[in-house]
């Protein structure tokens, strides 16, 4: 298959649309929890950016697939857009549920260059589902929440990782049909956008506790486990990732820059004396 080519989109839209699964966040079996196991969860700090995350981005997918003059390519951002807001409502029915205390959040605003954000928004996904991956990983192993919690966010996390691989070979199509067919101008690109979001996350860990909340996803894997080693969690996120990309036609294509770029730091890890990261860094729940 040709990258770029009418059977490209043909396959990456409806693979896409046909793996879309039907859901209410209401009809969900949620838990009944003890005391401690609420405390946890309320303690969680990144609920309140989650959600502001999610109802922001539903607004802005939902308002650029309008823009779409190609029916398949409108679908399938529209879906993406549904779903997205589907992500809102579940982490709303969540906080509701179990009494979290946030802050009202504001309307979400749409940019003015709608297709410049969406781009923006899906390089900042492909890294943020990236360490999502991990940190759900890492909470589980933990044993941080009850089995039916992680039950109720793998079918999300499997929804992240459709909507990564949907953008990667849309950007990568759509930057084709403008006439970026060489591998060094498209890869510059992604690049340069990969960059304006790495930036974001790096500001999330030098800022203050509401900055770092809005880099949740880089951060959180940090509250569900003592001495977490750099080394634990890359592999975690990795064998996440693994796992969660093996499902797509191999045809298509994947985002790649931070598992190369995570495969490279466990290297360089393996390389260092042994005594300068904890065993056994996970904490007993």
């Amino acid at each position: 298959m040709k990258l770029g080519s009418q059977n490209h989109k043909e396959l990456f839209c409806r693979s896409f649309i046909e793996s879309h699964i039907k859901f209410e966040p209401e009809q969900l079996s949620w838990p009944t929890v003890d005391s401690v196991t609420l405390e946890r969860l309320r303690s969680i700090p990144f609920w309140q950016e989650a959600l502001s995350t999610e109802q922001k981005a539903g607004a802005m997918v939902h308002a650029f697939a309008q823009t779409i003059a190609d029916p398949l390519l409108r679908d399938a951002i529209a879906l993406q857009g549904m779903e997205e807001t589907r992500h809102f409502q579940l982490i709303k029915f969540l906080i509701e549920h179990y009494k979290i205390p946030i802050s009202q959040t504001s309307e979400p605003v749409i940019p003015n260059n709608i297709q410049t954000a969406f781009i923006d928004f899906g390089f900042g996904e492909c890294l943020d589902s990236f360490l999502a991956f991990g940190m759900f990983g890492i909470a589980r192993q933990a044993g941080y929440m009850p089995e039916a919690f992680f039950h109720i966010f793998d079918p999300i996390l499997n929804e992240e990782a459709r909507h990564i691989t949907f953008f990667i070979n849309w950007v990568t199509y759509l930057q084709i049909q403008e006439g970026k067919k060489a591998n060094w101008l498209r890869g510059v690109y992604a690049l340069w956008h990969y960059n304006r979001a790495l930036q974001q996350k790096i500001a999330a860990f030098k800022g203050s506790n509401e900055e770092r909340n809005k880099g949740f996803t880089a951060t959180g894997a940090m509250n569900f486990m003592d001495n977490l080693t750099p080394e634990l969690f890359l592999s975690t996120c990795l064998a996440e990732n693994t796992k969660r990309m093996s499902v797509f036609d191999k045809q298509l294509l994947r985002p790649q820059l931070l598992p190369t770029l995570a495969k490279i730091a466990l290297h360089v890890l393996k390389l260092m004396p042994q005594h300068q990261y904890g065993r056994n860094a996970l904490r007993p729940y």
